[in-house]
């Protein structure tokens, strides 16, 4: 998940979409901060200490001199890879510097008006990484992402000392309702009320939109 600090602002509701849809795959989701040399990032990954998503910081120099590139890439061997963002972020500057010079593709600017990238990149392609030790697949940038299929109970799996403490739920359990054993779950100790904070937060971007 890729997204920039600033230039355009960062929108925490299409990351917990993007962890939501990722845990309901049975993904192992990274978080990309980019562009932090124009706004600190410790503000946004501590909202998401308690989910305990593994994350890398670049700035613009690192991106321009290839060393956001090491560090993201010690994460993908043996891995396929997609790459999801809003446009302007630096999605396709990172794939382009972990791929071949004869794979790149072409990158945009943000627009200085709206603070918005313009889409460059029109259609998701999958790339080798060199020596074929995996795949990166570059997607356009995101304007909608719907979440209407995901089962909330693929989600919590994610979730796995909360997990126990869904066996006391109704059936069809949203998780967030009066009648949740989760509840009951944390206040006995065996839980962190963060973590099912959390898990709640995630949870109910299924039921909104995604237009921020």
């Amino acid at each position: 998940i890729v997204t920039a600090l600033a230039d355009p602002e960062p929108r925490p509701r299409l990351i917990d979409r993007c962890l939501v849809a990722a845990y309901d795959a049975g993904l192992e989701p990274l978080l990309v901060l980019t562009k932090s040399d124009l706004a600190p990032a410790a503000t946004l990954l501590e909202s998401y200490g308690t989910l305990g998503v593994r994350y890398v910081v670049t700035s613009r120099e690192e991106l321009a001199d290839g060393a956001a590139a090491d560090r993201v890439r010690e994460r993908l061997p043996g891995r396929t890879t997609a790459f999801v963002g809003h446009s302007g972020v630096g999605k396709t500057t990172l794939v382009n510097a972990l791929v071949a010079e004869d794979r790149r593709r072409a990158t945009g600017h943000v627009n200085a008006v709206t603070g918005r990238g313009r889409h460059t990149t029109t259609s998701a392609l999958a790339l080798p990484l060199p020596g074929g030790d995996g795949w990166l697949i570059d997607t356009p940038g995101v304007r909608s992402f719907g979440l209407h299929h995901v089962d909330p109970a693929r989600v919590v799996q994610a979730f796995p000392d909360l997990v126990p403490g869904t066996e006391g739920c109704p059936r069809a359990c949203s998780h967030d309702e009066p009648e949740c054993a989760l509840d009951q779950w944390v206040a006995d100790g065996h839980a962190d009320p963060a973590r099912l904070y959390s898990l709640r937060r995630l949870l109910a971007t299924r039921e909104r939109r995604e237009g921020d």
